[in-house]
């Protein structure tokens, strides 16, 4: 469904009296599938949403070339804005409309006639358990209500893709299970699904494939459980008492079971080990016969944000 190679973006910008050219996506290549949802993960800053703009339409790209739902992006934008839907970041929803409103307003622009949008509100409030407040303007609805409306507005023409640009970010913990809910149903109703984000946990419970990008380019791409088998055995973390990390660092760095060892930013260590549950007591028995007391030790499994850090050099939730 979609398929991008080499495809750039570089802006403008002035720095003191100087204009500065500033390469926010640098050549990325995608293949995305009919029927999956698609994740696009990375801190902010690292292109993700001019990428989704670019496909979506809203802004040329300066190179490269890409494929949507079976059109040229580059020579026929029109056609491809009929087969997608877009829902940004920010929302679309206008305080004093309905969201029936919001939505007959979104299909007419389509091309539809009044009573099929009409029907399509109808089961598109339904669809979205929003119909009880359909005919209440939308600045009376809670942060999770609007953004199914604005998932709602997006997918009204029943496009083939959908773009959710961070869809769950501000919603509270109970409205991110509900959209995500939601973004599931989308899937198996058929349609493809492509959304940014900067949670980890959304990347690795919501989508089927991921691709992570950093600094305009894609670093990493694959399932979750693909890329998190790319990072060999456990993580341990330890927290070292009333002292600076080196010492500890000094003692474990040479034990055959650490395969790598680094600094973490509050003062402790992450060890890359080939068996957590084996090699922690190694470890603890290791520290105390250097007389190093430990605050707290921490066995876990290579998460997303391992493979952001050993992709990266750097933390994902850090950035």
């Amino acid at each position: 469904m979609i398929e991008t190679k080499g495809l750039r973006k570089s802006f403008r910008s002035r720095q003191g009296r100087e204009k500065k050219s500033v390469d926010a996506v640098r050549g990325v290549d995608l293949v995305v599938a009919e029927g999956e949802i698609f994740g696009f993960l990375g801190p902010n800053g690292a292109g993700k949403t001019t990428t989704l703009r670019m496909l979506a339409t809203l802004i040329e790209p300066d190179g490269g070339e890409a494929n949507i739902a079976g059109v040229d992006l580059r020579t026929n934008p029109g056609e491809v804005r009929r087969r997608i839907g877009y829902v940004a970041q920010g929302g679309s929803t206008w305080d004093e409309s309905t969201a029936r409103e919001e939505l007959v307003l979104h299909a007419r622009m389509y091309g539809l006639s009044k009573a099929e949008a009409q029907q399509r509100a109808v089961r598109a409030l339904a669809a979205f358990q929003l119909t009880e407040y359909a005919d209440r303007k939308c600045k009376t609805y809670s942060g999770g209500q609007r953004r199914r409306v604005d998932i709602a507005l997006g997918i009204i023409h029943e496009p083939k893709i959908v773009f959710l640009d961070e869809p769950t970010t501000g919603l509270d913990p109970q409205s991110r299970a509900h959209m995500w809910d939601e973004i599931r149903r989308l899937r198996a109703e058929g349609m493809t699904v492509f959304i940014t984000t900067h949670y980890l946990d959304e990347a690795d419970a919501l989508c089927d494939r991921i691709a992570i990008m950093d600094h305009g380019e894609v670093v990493a791409e694959g399932t979750p459980a693909e890329l998190k088998r790319e990072i060999s055995g456990d993580v341990v973390l330890v927290a070292i008492e009333g002292s600076a990390p080196e010492a500890a660092g000094k003692v474990l760095e040479t034990e055959p079971y650490v395969t790598r060892l680094e600094a973490t930013d509050d003062g402790g260590l992450r060890l890359y080990v080939n068996d957590g549950a084996r090699d922690m007591p190694q470890i603890l028995r290791a520290l105390d016969a250097a007389g190093i007391t430990l605050s707290s030790i921490e066995l876990h499994r290579p998460s997303l944000d391992d493979v952001f850090l050993t992709k990266t050099g750097r933390s994902l939730r850090e950035s």
